[in-house]
Protein backbone atom coordinates (compact mmCIF):
# COMPACT_ATOMS: atom_id res chain seq x y z
CA UNK A 1 0.00 0.00 0.00
CA UNK A 2 1.78 3.28 -1.22
CA UNK A 3 2.01 6.32 1.58
CA UNK A 4 -0.58 8.24 -0.23
CA UNK A 5 -2.94 5.54 -0.21
CA UNK A 6 -2.59 5.33 3.41
CA UNK A 7 -3.06 8.73 4.30
CA UNK A 8 -5.95 9.55 2.06
CA UNK A 9 -7.85 6.91 4.03
CA UNK A 10 -6.75 7.94 7.76
CA UNK A 11 -7.79 11.62 6.37
CA UNK A 12 -11.32 9.74 4.84
CA UNK A 13 -11.81 8.21 8.20
CA UNK A 14 -11.36 11.16 10.22
CA UNK A 15 -15.06 11.87 9.78
CA UNK A 16 -15.48 8.39 11.88
CA UNK A 17 -15.35 9.80 15.54
CA UNK A 18 -18.24 8.10 17.02
CA UNK A 19 -20.52 10.04 19.71
CA UNK A 20 -21.09 7.48 22.34
CA UNK A 21 -24.15 7.59 24.68
CA UNK A 22 -23.02 7.93 28.66
CA UNK A 23 -23.71 4.12 28.61
CA UNK A 24 -21.69 2.63 25.76
CA UNK A 25 -18.93 0.57 26.07
CA UNK A 26 -15.68 1.82 24.17
CA UNK A 27 -14.43 0.27 21.10
CA UNK A 28 -10.94 -0.45 21.32
CA UNK A 29 -8.47 -1.96 18.72
CA UNK A 30 -4.80 -3.58 19.98
CA UNK A 31 -1.58 -3.31 17.54
CA UNK A 32 1.28 -5.44 18.68
CA UNK A 33 -0.25 -8.28 21.25
CA UNK A 34 2.80 -10.56 21.44
CA UNK A 35 4.41 -9.16 24.54
CA UNK A 36 3.04 -6.13 26.24
CA UNK A 37 0.20 -6.24 23.73
CA UNK A 38 -1.71 -9.05 25.78
CA UNK A 39 -2.26 -7.16 28.78
CA UNK A 40 -3.67 -4.63 26.81
CA UNK A 41 -6.08 -6.67 25.49
CA UNK A 42 -6.82 -8.34 28.99
CA UNK A 43 -7.18 -4.63 30.30
CA UNK A 44 -9.50 -3.19 27.80
CA UNK A 45 -12.05 -5.65 27.24
CA UNK A 46 -14.29 -5.53 29.90
CA UNK A 47 -17.91 -5.50 27.84
CA UNK A 48 -20.73 -3.84 29.66
CA UNK A 49 -17.89 -2.35 32.19
CA UNK A 50 -16.62 0.43 29.83
CA UNK A 51 -15.18 -0.76 26.98
CA UNK A 52 -14.89 -3.51 24.63
CA UNK A 53 -11.83 -5.17 22.53
CA UNK A 54 -13.30 -5.23 18.86
CA UNK A 55 -10.39 -5.74 16.43
CA UNK A 56 -6.91 -6.99 16.62
CA UNK A 57 -3.91 -6.32 14.53
CA UNK A 58 -0.79 -8.37 14.13
CA UNK A 59 1.60 -8.80 11.02
CA UNK A 60 2.38 -12.30 12.62
CA UNK A 61 -0.44 -14.68 11.79
CA UNK A 62 0.66 -17.44 13.76
CA UNK A 63 0.20 -15.08 17.04
CA UNK A 64 -3.28 -13.51 15.59
CA UNK A 65 -4.38 -17.33 15.49
CA UNK A 66 -3.34 -18.01 18.95
CA UNK A 67 -5.12 -14.85 20.56
CA UNK A 68 -8.10 -15.51 18.50
CA UNK A 69 -8.33 -18.86 19.50
CA UNK A 70 -7.77 -17.65 23.40
CA UNK A 71 -10.72 -15.22 22.86
CA UNK A 72 -13.24 -17.69 21.59
CA UNK A 73 -12.75 -19.94 24.60
CA UNK A 74 -14.28 -16.69 26.40
CA UNK A 75 -16.83 -16.03 23.94
CA UNK A 76 -15.38 -13.13 22.69
CA UNK A 77 -14.99 -12.81 18.35
CA UNK A 78 -13.12 -9.78 17.14
CA UNK A 79 -12.22 -8.22 13.96
CA UNK A 80 -8.36 -9.56 13.02
CA UNK A 81 -6.06 -7.20 10.62
CA UNK A 82 -2.40 -7.75 9.24
CA UNK A 83 -2.24 -3.94 8.07
CA UNK A 84 -2.83 -0.96 10.79
CA UNK A 85 -3.81 1.50 8.05
CA UNK A 86 -6.17 -0.77 6.71
CA UNK A 87 -7.67 -1.20 10.46
CA UNK A 88 -8.19 2.82 10.96
CA UNK A 89 -10.86 2.70 8.30
CA UNK A 90 -13.31 0.47 10.44
CA UNK A 91 -15.37 3.69 12.03
CA UNK A 92 -16.24 1.05 14.65
CA UNK A 93 -13.17 1.72 16.84
CA UNK A 94 -12.75 4.54 18.96
CA UNK A 95 -9.52 4.06 20.38
CA UNK A 96 -6.18 2.82 19.44
CA UNK A 97 -3.51 0.56 21.93
CA UNK A 98 -0.31 0.38 20.23
CA UNK A 99 2.11 -2.23 21.68
CA UNK A 100 4.53 -2.18 18.58
CA UNK A 101 8.36 -2.22 18.55
CA UNK A 102 9.21 1.10 19.32
CA UNK A 103 9.81 2.76 15.82
CA UNK A 104 6.08 1.67 14.95
CA UNK A 105 4.78 3.54 18.16
CA UNK A 106 4.11 7.09 16.10
CA UNK A 107 4.01 5.32 12.95
CA UNK A 108 0.59 3.83 13.86
CA UNK A 109 -0.66 6.32 16.71
CA UNK A 110 -0.34 9.30 13.85
CA UNK A 111 -2.52 7.17 11.64
CA UNK A 112 -4.95 6.73 14.31
CA UNK A 113 -4.86 10.17 15.71
CA UNK A 114 -5.67 11.29 11.73
CA UNK A 115 -8.55 8.82 11.82
CA UNK A 116 -10.26 10.26 14.53
CA UNK A 117 -9.40 7.47 17.08
CA UNK A 118 -7.21 8.58 20.59
CA UNK A 119 -4.31 6.28 21.32
CA UNK A 120 -2.75 4.32 24.12
CA UNK A 121 0.97 4.33 23.23
CA UNK A 122 3.31 1.86 25.39
CA UNK A 123 6.40 3.19 26.41
CA UNK A 124 8.71 5.38 25.39
CA UNK A 125 6.41 7.18 23.36
CA UNK A 126 8.20 8.08 20.28
CA UNK A 127 11.54 6.31 18.70
CA UNK A 128 12.97 9.59 18.12
CA UNK A 129 13.29 13.21 19.71
CA UNK A 130 11.56 14.60 16.45
CA UNK A 131 8.89 12.27 16.80
CA UNK A 132 7.27 13.29 19.68
CA UNK A 133 6.97 16.69 19.27
CA UNK A 134 5.38 15.75 15.95
CA UNK A 135 3.10 13.33 17.85
CA UNK A 136 2.23 16.32 20.11
CA UNK A 137 1.52 18.88 17.63
CA UNK A 138 -0.66 16.32 15.86
CA UNK A 139 -3.13 15.45 18.89
CA UNK A 140 -3.68 19.05 20.16
CA UNK A 141 -4.65 19.41 16.13
CA UNK A 142 -6.97 16.58 16.19
CA UNK A 143 -7.90 16.94 19.61
CA UNK A 144 -7.37 13.65 20.29
CA UNK A 145 -6.60 11.73 23.90
CA UNK A 146 -3.42 10.28 24.14
CA UNK A 147 -2.33 8.29 27.38
CA UNK A 148 1.73 7.37 27.51
CA UNK A 149 2.00 3.91 28.89
CA UNK A 150 3.96 5.12 32.14
CA UNK A 151 1.67 3.72 34.42
CA UNK A 152 3.54 4.51 37.84
CA UNK A 153 1.07 8.45 37.08
CA UNK A 154 -1.78 6.84 38.04
CA UNK A 155 -0.68 4.94 41.31
CA UNK A 156 -2.08 6.13 44.13
CA UNK A 157 1.29 5.13 46.11
CA UNK A 158 3.57 6.91 44.04
CA UNK A 159 1.18 9.88 43.64
CA UNK A 160 1.52 10.10 47.79
CA UNK A 161 5.09 9.90 47.61
CA UNK A 162 5.60 12.59 44.36
CA UNK A 163 3.58 14.65 46.92
CA UNK A 164 5.55 13.96 49.53
CA UNK A 165 8.41 15.21 47.90
CA UNK A 166 7.09 18.74 46.89
CA UNK A 167 5.33 18.89 50.34
CA UNK A 168 8.99 20.56 51.65
CA UNK A 169 8.70 18.10 54.99
CA UNK A 170 12.35 17.17 54.13
CA UNK A 171 13.01 20.64 52.41
CA UNK A 172 13.91 21.09 48.70
CA UNK A 173 15.31 17.68 46.42
CA UNK A 174 18.03 18.83 44.43
CA UNK A 175 19.07 15.18 42.79
CA UNK A 176 16.53 12.52 41.83
CA UNK A 177 18.25 9.40 40.78
CA UNK A 178 16.38 6.85 39.07
CA UNK A 179 17.65 3.06 39.20
CA UNK A 180 17.57 0.31 36.08
CA UNK A 181 19.35 -2.25 37.83
CA UNK A 182 18.61 -6.56 37.16
CA UNK A 183 19.66 -9.42 35.48
CA UNK A 184 18.75 -9.36 31.24
CA UNK A 185 19.21 -12.84 29.09
CA UNK A 186 21.84 -12.80 26.98
CA UNK A 187 20.38 -13.24 22.97
CA UNK A 188 23.24 -15.25 22.04
CA UNK A 189 24.44 -14.90 18.02
CA UNK A 190 22.09 -15.90 15.13
CA UNK A 191 22.42 -15.93 11.37
CA UNK A 192 20.00 -14.40 9.30
CA UNK A 193 17.34 -16.70 7.61
CA UNK A 194 14.49 -16.51 5.30
CA UNK A 195 11.33 -15.22 6.81
CA UNK A 196 8.75 -17.63 8.07
CA UNK A 197 5.78 -18.12 6.07
CA UNK A 198 3.70 -16.63 8.92
CA UNK A 199 5.06 -12.97 9.27
CA UNK A 200 4.75 -10.20 7.06
CA UNK A 201 7.92 -8.73 7.58
CA UNK A 202 7.72 -5.96 5.43
CA UNK A 203 4.97 -4.63 7.69
CA UNK A 204 7.00 -5.44 10.54
CA UNK A 205 9.85 -3.16 9.19
CA UNK A 206 7.62 -1.02 8.80
CA UNK A 207 10.01 2.30 8.58
CA UNK A 208 12.81 0.82 9.20
CA UNK A 209 15.75 0.33 6.99
CA UNK A 210 15.43 -3.26 4.38
CA UNK A 211 17.69 -5.71 6.76
CA UNK A 212 17.10 -9.62 6.31
CA UNK A 213 14.89 -11.40 9.03
CA UNK A 214 17.09 -12.10 11.91
CA UNK A 215 15.52 -13.76 15.17
CA UNK A 216 17.99 -11.43 17.43
CA UNK A 217 16.02 -8.91 16.01
CA UNK A 218 12.36 -9.31 15.75
CA UNK A 219 9.85 -10.93 18.90
CA UNK A 220 11.36 -8.69 22.54
CA UNK A 221 14.61 -8.82 21.00
CA UNK A 222 14.57 -5.99 18.71
CA UNK A 223 14.80 -3.61 21.68
CA UNK A 224 18.64 -4.20 21.20
CA UNK A 225 18.82 -2.42 18.02
CA UNK A 226 19.00 1.03 17.08
CA UNK A 227 16.65 0.60 14.37
CA UNK A 228 14.05 -1.06 16.07
CA UNK A 229 14.62 0.50 19.64
CA UNK A 230 15.89 2.73 22.49
CA UNK A 231 18.06 -0.06 24.36
CA UNK A 232 16.86 -0.73 27.61
CA UNK A 233 17.27 3.66 28.38
CA UNK A 234 13.66 3.59 26.56
CA UNK A 235 12.30 -0.06 27.17
CA UNK A 236 12.57 -0.30 31.13
CA UNK A 237 14.48 2.93 32.28
CA UNK A 238 11.71 5.40 31.18
CA UNK A 239 9.39 4.28 33.76
CA UNK A 240 12.28 5.37 36.44
CA UNK A 241 13.38 8.46 34.35
CA UNK A 242 9.59 9.76 33.80
CA UNK A 243 9.26 8.86 37.87
CA UNK A 244 12.35 11.65 38.44
CA UNK A 245 11.66 13.74 36.19
CA UNK A 246 8.34 14.37 37.94
CA UNK A 247 9.21 14.26 41.50
CA UNK A 248 11.50 16.80 40.93
CA UNK A 249 9.58 18.98 38.96
CA UNK A 250 11.33 18.97 35.85
CA UNK A 251 10.42 19.35 31.94
CA UNK A 252 13.28 19.47 29.55
CA UNK A 253 17.06 19.62 30.38
CA UNK A 254 19.45 22.03 29.78
CA UNK A 255 22.10 19.73 29.04
CA UNK A 256 23.16 15.99 29.09
CA UNK A 257 25.89 13.81 29.45
CA UNK A 258 26.00 10.10 29.02
CA UNK A 259 28.41 7.11 28.57
CA UNK A 260 27.54 3.31 28.12
CA UNK A 261 28.66 0.01 26.90
CA UNK A 262 28.97 -3.45 26.70
CA UNK A 263 30.27 -4.65 30.23
CA UNK A 264 28.44 -8.11 30.22
CA UNK A 265 27.27 -9.21 26.89
CA UNK A 266 28.67 -10.61 24.82
CA UNK A 267 26.19 -11.39 21.96
CA UNK A 268 24.43 -9.59 19.27
CA UNK A 269 23.06 -6.50 21.00
CA UNK A 270 23.62 -2.73 19.72
CA UNK A 271 22.71 -1.33 22.60
CA UNK A 272 24.38 -1.16 26.14
CA UNK A 273 24.34 -3.22 29.02
CA UNK A 274 25.77 -0.41 31.58
CA UNK A 275 24.79 2.95 30.56
CA UNK A 276 25.35 6.25 32.86
CA UNK A 277 23.43 9.27 32.22
CA UNK A 278 23.38 12.90 34.11
CA UNK A 279 20.21 15.69 32.95
CA UNK A 280 21.20 19.06 34.17
CA UNK A 281 18.47 21.92 35.20
CA UNK A 282 18.83 24.60 37.30
CA UNK A 283 16.71 23.20 39.63
CA UNK A 284 18.78 20.08 40.38
CA UNK A 285 20.07 17.19 38.19
CA UNK A 286 18.53 13.78 37.37
CA UNK A 287 20.64 10.99 37.11
CA UNK A 288 20.20 7.73 35.43
CA UNK A 289 21.93 4.21 36.08
CA UNK A 290 21.41 1.29 33.98
CA UNK A 291 23.14 -1.93 35.01
CA UNK A 292 21.82 -5.09 33.12
CA UNK A 293 24.31 -7.76 34.96
CA UNK A 294 23.14 -6.82 38.61
CA UNK A 295 20.17 -8.99 39.95
CA UNK A 296 20.21 -7.53 43.15
CA UNK A 297 19.01 -4.61 45.59
CA UNK A 298 21.08 -1.73 45.83
CA UNK A 299 19.64 1.53 48.43
CA UNK A 300 16.42 -0.83 48.49
CA UNK A 301 15.63 -0.78 45.05
CA UNK A 302 16.32 -3.12 41.53
CA UNK A 303 14.21 -0.27 39.94
CA UNK A 304 13.46 2.69 41.63
CA UNK A 305 13.66 5.86 42.45
CA UNK A 306 16.07 8.11 45.24
CA UNK A 307 15.28 11.47 45.89
CA UNK A 308 17.80 13.47 47.83
CA UNK A 309 16.83 15.92 49.76
CA UNK A 310 18.06 18.73 52.10
CA UNK A 311 17.47 16.58 55.68
CA UNK A 312 16.41 13.18 53.91
CA UNK A 313 15.43 10.91 51.05
CA UNK A 314 12.30 9.41 49.55
CA UNK A 315 12.63 5.99 48.19
CA UNK A 316 9.73 5.31 45.59
CA UNK A 317 9.77 1.51 44.42
CA UNK A 318 8.07 -1.59 42.96
CA UNK A 319 6.16 -1.70 46.10
CA UNK A 320 5.59 1.43 47.16
CA UNK A 321 7.40 4.64 48.71
CA UNK A 322 9.05 5.47 52.20
CA UNK A 323 10.96 9.00 53.08
CA UNK A 324 14.05 8.62 55.95
CA UNK A 325 15.20 11.81 57.84
CA UNK A 326 19.19 12.24 57.61
CA UNK A 327 19.35 10.39 60.21
CA UNK A 328 17.80 7.03 58.20
CA UNK A 329 14.49 7.24 60.59
CA UNK A 330 11.50 5.85 58.71
CA UNK A 331 8.28 8.97 58.74
CA UNK A 332 6.17 7.46 56.52
CA UNK A 333 5.24 5.96 53.23
CA UNK A 334 2.91 2.90 51.74
CA UNK A 335 2.52 0.53 49.03
CA UNK A 336 1.42 1.86 45.34
CA UNK A 337 -2.45 1.45 46.17
CA UNK A 338 -4.62 1.16 43.38
CA UNK A 339 -5.08 3.23 40.01
CA UNK A 340 -5.87 2.19 37.03
CA UNK A 341 -4.27 3.65 33.85
CA UNK A 342 -6.27 2.45 31.40
CA UNK A 343 -9.28 3.65 32.91
CA UNK A 344 -7.91 7.08 33.26
CA UNK A 345 -7.34 6.80 29.21
CA UNK A 346 -11.15 5.70 29.16
CA UNK A 347 -12.55 8.39 31.49
CA UNK A 348 -10.49 11.55 29.47
CA UNK A 349 -12.37 9.91 26.38
CA UNK A 350 -15.53 10.00 27.69
CA UNK A 351 -14.78 13.56 29.33
CA UNK A 352 -13.50 14.75 26.10
CA UNK A 353 -10.42 16.33 27.06
CA UNK A 354 -7.26 15.19 26.73
CA UNK A 355 -6.09 16.74 30.06
CA UNK A 356 -7.85 14.67 32.01
CA UNK A 357 -5.45 11.13 31.73
CA UNK A 358 -2.57 10.69 34.40
CA UNK A 359 0.59 10.28 31.57
CA UNK A 360 -0.49 12.89 28.76
CA UNK A 361 1.14 13.29 25.13
CA UNK A 362 3.20 16.30 26.39
CA UNK A 363 4.38 14.34 29.55
CA UNK A 364 5.05 11.08 27.45
CA UNK A 365 7.14 13.49 25.21
CA UNK A 366 9.53 14.98 27.98
CA UNK A 367 10.02 11.51 29.20
CA UNK A 368 10.72 9.48 26.03
CA UNK A 369 13.36 12.49 24.75
CA UNK A 370 15.14 12.52 27.76
CA UNK A 371 15.91 8.53 27.27
CA UNK A 372 16.50 9.53 23.59
CA UNK A 373 19.09 12.31 24.77
CA UNK A 374 20.96 10.36 26.86
CA UNK A 375 21.54 7.87 23.67
CA UNK A 376 22.33 9.96 21.95
CA UNK A 377 25.11 12.11 24.06
CA UNK A 378 26.28 8.24 24.53
CA UNK A 379 26.28 7.79 20.63
CA UNK A 380 28.21 11.07 20.41
CA UNK A 381 30.40 10.54 23.22
CA UNK A 382 29.95 14.32 24.25
CA UNK A 383 28.51 16.48 27.05
CA UNK A 384 25.46 18.12 25.25
CA UNK A 385 23.67 21.58 25.68
CA UNK A 386 20.05 21.31 24.56
CA UNK A 387 17.33 24.33 24.42
CA UNK A 388 14.70 23.42 25.42
CA UNK A 389 12.42 26.20 23.54
CA UNK A 390 13.72 24.45 20.30
CA UNK A 391 14.35 20.96 21.55
CA UNK A 392 17.86 21.58 19.56
CA UNK A 393 21.30 20.43 20.57
CA UNK A 394 23.27 23.27 20.66
CA UNK A 395 27.23 24.01 21.01
CA UNK A 396 30.10 21.59 20.55
CA UNK A 397 28.56 18.13 19.01
CA UNK A 398 25.40 19.48 18.06
CA UNK A 399 25.72 18.62 14.71
CA UNK A 400 25.91 15.09 15.00
CA UNK A 401 23.32 14.95 17.69
CA UNK A 402 20.66 16.96 15.70
CA UNK A 403 21.35 14.31 12.99
CA UNK A 404 20.01 11.96 15.63
CA UNK A 405 17.12 13.51 17.14
CA UNK A 406 15.46 11.62 13.83
CA UNK A 407 15.47 9.37 11.12
CA UNK A 408 15.00 8.22 8.02
CA UNK A 409 11.54 6.74 6.97
CA UNK A 410 11.73 3.90 4.26
CA UNK A 411 9.22 5.05 1.03
CA UNK A 412 5.48 4.24 1.69
CA UNK A 413 6.00 4.23 5.70
CA UNK A 414 6.59 8.07 6.12
CA UNK A 415 4.71 9.97 9.10
CA UNK A 416 1.75 11.55 7.11
CA UNK A 417 1.24 15.24 7.79
CA UNK A 418 5.03 15.43 8.78
CA UNK A 419 6.48 19.01 8.49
Amino acid sequence: MKHSVAVGAALTAASYSRVMGANDDISIAVVGFNGQGSGHIDGFNKPGKGSRVVAICDIDEKVIAEKVAELKKDGHSVETYIDFRKMMQDKNIDAVSIATPEHQHITVASHAVIAGKHAYIEKPMAHTIAEGRYMVNLAKKYKRVIQHGTQNRSSNGVNEGIAFIKSGKLGKCRLAKAINCQRRGEIGHKEDQPTPPHVHYDLWLGPAPVRPFNLNRYHYKWHWWWDYGSGDAGNDGSHQIDIARWGLGVDLPKAVTCSGGQLWYRDDHETPDTQMATFEYDEGYVVYEMRLWTPYKQEGHDNGNIFYLDDGWVSIGRKGWEAFTKKGESIGGSGHRGGDHKESFLNAIRSGNPNDVTANVLEGHYTSLLCHSANVAMRVGKRLQFDPRTELFVGEGAAEANKLRTKEYREGFELPEWA
